[in-house]
């Protein structure tokens, strides 16, 4: 009787064994293959930034969908999670909490812009998260964070790299200008541009006549632009919002400005329903830009991208083409993807290094980081538009509208100079 007992104890005892071994192997594979990897963020869907938001919101749909296609990461299915920030900087500690501590993402970036990315800052630095942040100028100055990671193409001094170019071209000219007015809008982004504009000038000897902020409430700029004018200055560089920027335009027009150049750091005009509002006022601006459809940009991938965002974008209310913001938007869920996939797995310190030691091929052309986590070389350009046309939305579909002028080895043209309207 006791061998007897022992068997059965031994038998069931390796059927139980056996059975949960078939369970394990048949089940947990399954539940892993259909266990998605979760990438949260917030994003600007309604307030002041949500025609760009929408956008981006567009191009990072159409990289999850395009990484799905090809089996998602790590053979899993990727699903992006999201909530309205409302472009309110105060709503952004609170999604980030509920991504993290309800919805348990596995991989975070940030909402596109300066003031929607800091907020957002010391939640992931204390969950030590690797950080891909979309559009931010300088945001890691305060911080330093060695697990953030910036696609704008500012370079590795962010603040001087913003603004550089539009001096250098300006002090390139013959005879070279002598003086600079400087006029931002009171917000962090504005802020940050006109004080690398401050030392660009000083750098490059000119005087400053003219240094002002102005509310963001601001509606009137003509009042502003003749204050400018006032001090006749040779250059002047404006670090805007869009709707600033459409009013700059049209105050500099109303007024007759006199400088031999005129931009720099107007966040709008790069949106195509701005760009056909404002028509030939844009003619002879330069410009910052980050990409226009100009054959030195013409990146592997980038155009079939922008088809497919194009298709996806009808009747969205968002910008028809998508040159400024989407290619970004696309590119740095590329990054993320692309550290995942080599590391094999969501190792938040291994992904972190893998980014800081590789250069990835993206839709916006190669992109390496430095150390601080913006790239590693500046290429913000510095676009002047040409021969714009009255009401015509589709001139800016194409070459030719937007000539770039710097980096020099992105260059498609030469600068007209001075600037007139």
């Amino acid at each position: 009787m006791d061998k007897f007992r022992s068997f059965i104890r031994a038998w069931l005892t390796a059927g139980a064994l056996a059975l949960f071994a078939v369970s394990a192997s048949l089940m947990a594979p399954a539940a892993n293959a259909a266990d998605p990897i979760k990438i949260g963020f917030s994003m600007a869907l309604t307030g002041g930034l949500a025609g760009a938001g929408k956008g981006a919101l567009i191009a990072m749909e159409i990289w999850k969908d395009d990484i799905n296609k090809k089996g998602g990461l790590l053979g899993r299915p990727v699903e992006l999670v999201y909530y309205d920030d409302a472009t309110q900087p105060a709503k952004v500690p609170g999604i980030y909490t509920k991504l993290l501590e309800v919805d348990k993402v596995d991989l975070v970036v940030s909402a596109y812009g300066t003031n929607l990315i800091a907020p957002a800052m010391p939640i992931i630095m204390r969950k030590k998260l690797v950080f891909p942040a979309l559009f931010g100028l300088a945001v890691n100055d305060e911080f330093n964070y060695d697990r953030y990671f910036q696609i704008m193409p500012s370079g590795p001094d962010p603040k001087l790299d913003w603004t550089r170019g539009f001096f250098e071209i300006a002090m390139a000219q013959n005879p070279k200008p002598k003086t600079v007015a400087i006029v931002a809008a009171d917000a962090e982004f504005a802020l940050n541009a006109a004080a690398g504009a401050r030392k660009n000038a000083l750098r490059a000897n000119l005087t400053i006549v003219y240094d002002k902020t102005y509310p963001p409430s601001t509606t009137d700029y003509t009042p502003i632009v003749r204050a400018i004018q006032a001090t006749n200055p040779d250059i002047v560089f404006v670090a805007s919002y869009p709707p600033d920027s459409v009013g700059m335009v049209k105050a500099a027009n109303e007024v007759g400005l006199k400088a031999k150049m005129f931009g720099g750091g107007m966040v709008g005009l790069q949106f195509a329903a701005i760009q056909k509002n404002l028509g030939p006022l844009l003619n002879n601006i330069v410009n910052y830009d980050f990409w226009v459809p100009e054959k030195t940009l013409d990146f592997p991938g980038v155009k079939e991208f922008l088809a497919k965002y194009q298709e996806a974008a009808k009747g969205k209310g968002v910008d028809p083409y998508g040159h400024y913001l989407p290619p970004y938007a696309y590119a740095y869920l590329e990054v993320l993807g692309q550290a995942v996939e080599a590391t094999k797995g969501l190792d938040q310190d291994k992904i972190a290094k893998y980014i800081h030691d590789h250069t990835f091929k993206t839709v916006v052309g190669d992109v390496k980081f430095g150390k601080n986590g913006e790239w590693a070389k500046t290429r913000v350009l510095q676009v002047q538009f040409r021969d714009v046309k009255p009401d015509n939305l589709e001139q800016f579909a194409g070459p030719g509208k937007r000539i770039v002028l710097y980096p020099s080895e992105w260059a498609s043209g030469k600068i007209v100079y001075p600037y007139k309207q």
